[in-house]
């Protein structure tokens, strides 16, 4: 029996797992007032640079904030990060973002996200549910130049909007699909 496929497997998910123990560790907030600092910074980025974020925070009925989401593999990898719930600017509770993949990948990267929660339904989705997987529940519409170019106030009939922000890194591609969002104790 051939064991060298089964060590090179092992390998890797160890390297992956080092990898994501060493920058892991930066996605988590020191204390809940820096997490409070952190999400308020990256909106107000956000807001900065993408005038439909801005416009859609008005009439979000709350806005979910990442401010720093981790993620690095080696054909194995994940993702994590800690953020806010906010509703009308005061942070009403807390959440993570994890995720993890398989595939061909290699590297680290960061990045903020901020989800624009636009229904009341999607809202009580995201607090009564035992955690919320991305693409199964509300509908999310990831928003990149091309979906904002054709997003008014008028169009609006999705129940979330995701602005990805603020990456940095060696990776390529971004994607919240797949991630599970959980309340977490703060």
């Amino acid at each position: 029996m051939n064991s060298k496929p089964s060590l090179l497997k092992g390998t890797i998910l160890a390297l992956a797992t080092m990898v994501l123990t060493v920058v892991g560790h930066q996605a988590l907030a020191a204390t809940a007032e820096d997490l409070h600092r952190d999400a308020r910074q990256a909106l107000e980025r956000l807001y900065d640079t993408n005038a439909v974020a801005k416009s859609l925070s008005k009439d979000a009925r709350a806005v979910l904030v990442f401010p720093n989401i981790v993620k690095a593999g080696l054909v194995f990898g994940g993702s994590y990060g800690e953020g806010v719930l906010m509703k009308d600017s005061e942070v009403v509770d807390y959440y993570n973002s994890v995720a993890g993949t398989f595939g061909f990948q290699a590297g680290a990267q960061s990045y903020a996200y901020a989800m624009f929660l636009m229904t009341d339904e999607a809202v009580s989705y995201l607090e009564k549910s035992d955690g919320w997987e991305v693409g199964v529940g509300p509908t999310v519409v990831m928003v990149d130049e091309g979906v904002a170019k054709n997003l008014s106030t008028s169009s609006l009939k999705d129940d979330a909007y995701a602005f990805i922000f603020s990456q940095q890194g060696l990776m390529a591609g971004v994607s919240i699909e797949g991630t599970k969002i959980s309340r977490i104790q703060r």
